[in-house]
């Protein structure tokens, strides 16, 4: 492991966690069953559930870790192994981006939830967006082997793809404050955002 990848995995994800969890739970409606696509170490969903002892959490992976604090079966990254409507939330952390098409994944979580989609995903916007988020995408994942199509989307495609799916944006926010300053100016900025979207009818 370089020293970058050593300080990343210590420090700014243990960091980035407890944000996210805060985050999230203010989004995820009361008494849900959670399924958590693309969960990595589980760790975020783990203390998600902490943080909200009325959610059921469990995740998926199409690769599953040693010791994952939270349940965590294989899938496809394609295909949610899940019948329909079976899921209150699914949420995607991170995730979409690593695919070649994230309304793929997008359409099975349509297919899945009964309730909600929470998602946490990068914005390509502003000045150097793309260099920066492959930098952050490179350090975070490289050494876990997950793979890095760079596939980053600006807020107006995000909005069409819900538009198109038949989902109502409910909540949207930019102002994470993920990293300590003045990492946050550099690695933060308006580059991250989580929302949470709601099947119409």
């Amino acid at each position: 492991m370089t020293l970058v990848g050593g300080i990343h995995g210590g420090y700014v994800h243990r960091r980035r966690v407890r944000v996210l969890a805060a985050r999230l739970a203010a989004l995820v409606p009361p008494g849900s069953e959670l399924l958590d696509v693309g969960c990595g170490d589980g760790l975020l969903s783990w203390r998600l559930a902490a943080a909200r002892p009325d959610l059921r959490v469990s995740g998926i992976d199409v690769k599953v870790r040693d010791g994952t604090p939270i349940p965590v079966s294989a899938f496809d990254g394609r295909s949610i192994p899940r019948p329909d409507r079976s899921s209150d939330v699914v949420l995607f952390v991170d995730v979409l981006h690593h695919t070649h098409d994230p309304e793929v994944l997008l359409r099975e979580a349509c297919r899945v939830a009964r309730r909600a989609i929470v998602i946490k995903d990068h914005l390509l916007t502003g000045a150097l967006a793309g260099p920066t988020l492959r930098l952050m995408d490179w350090i975070g994942n490289a050494r876990h082997g997950v793979d890095l199509p760079y596939n980053y989307w600006p807020p107006a495609r995000w909005k069409a793809a819900f538009e198109a799916l038949g989902l109502s944006l409910e909540a949207w926010s930019t102002d994470l404050g993920l990293y300590p300053w003045p990492a946050d100016w550099v690695f933060g900025r308006s580059l991250h955002f989580v929302a949470r979207l709601v099947p119409r009818g």
